[in-house]
């Protein structure tokens, strides 16, 4: 068994301020983001300028953070927040989904590009690669948190979570921050060097996000309120995931029929 690093969640006290490193992580993903974005727009045939990725980011960032939170509240306890509405606005004490700030993120795109008279599915592309290392820096977030854990194990790597019981547990969190975050950032990255089929880059984040997220679940220990929807083993996120590996394999077919009648 590994001990788990306590580290404090907030990374800096300055007075009555606390900068947390969760927080920390989202800028670490949107900087990220903004950087690879940069090198991306200096290659030949890309479709955004380097002013452009930076407004891009800033609709991809605002579109994240209302869509994770927005997300979380009607996926994961919509019941809780009825009851006591005012904590919709306590974001400080967690509470983001990823498949929220999805949809938000891609309301946000089409916003966008239709400010810039752009397809859709060409900003999503250009956008896809991008994501990654900002999702598993969140996961980093989470570890230091000592939230989301995983379920009860015997592997030697598992941990003792604060406020999770005396039992060790799979470090999950790290299991998503190396699939859902490096793994996936390597894939999209390599495959979108070369030009692709509008929507297969997007399409190609959905299946592998999708199916990372799909098999992290079976370590991670549902959330207390939502539990296992049913067969005693799954989850919310899985039923969540499932709809984003289909409509990326429908992409990604669609994409290289239609660019194998116009070759």
């Amino acid at each position: 068994m590994l001990t788990y690093p306590d580290i404090d969640a907030v990374a800096l006290y300055l007075g009555p301020l606390k900068i947390h490193w969760y927080g920390i992580m989202y800028l670490v993903g949107f900087g990220a983001a903004w950087w690879l974005g940069q090198v991306r727009a200096r290659q030949p045939h890309t479709p955004l300028n380097q002013e452009q990725v930076a407004d891009l980011i800033f609709y991809g960032a605002i579109g994240a953070v209302l869509g994770g939170r927005v997300g979380y509240i009607l996926f994961y306890d919509f019941a809780a927040y009825m009851e006591h509405p005012l904590n919709m606005l306590k974001v400080w004490q967690g509470g983001m989904s990823f498949h929220g700030g999805l949809l938000g993120v891609l309301v946000a795109m089409w916003l966008y590009s239709r400010k810039l008279k752009l397809g859709f599915f060409v900003l999503t592309d250009f956008l896809a690669p991008l994501v990654p290392i900002g999702l598993g820096a969140g996961r980093i977030g989470n570890f230091i948190n000592g939230e989301l854990w995983g379920r009860v194990t015997d592997v030697p790597w598992g941990m003792v979570f604060p406020h999770a019981g005396p039992l060790p547990r799979h470090p999950s969190q790290l299991y998503q921050a190396t699939m859902g975050g490096l793994v996936l950032f390597l894939i999209l990255w390599f495959y979108s060097r070369k030009p692709r089929p509008t929507m297969a880059v997007s399409g190609l984040f959905l299946i592998c996000y999708g199916c990372f997220r799909i098999t992290a679940e079976f370590f991670r220990q549902p959330d207390p309120q939502v539990g296992y929807l049913a067969f005693g083993w799954v989850t919310e996120g899985q039923l969540l995931s499932l709809p984003m590996v289909i409509a990326g394999i429908i992409m990604m077919m669609w994409a290289y029929k239609r660019h194998s009648q116009t070759a």
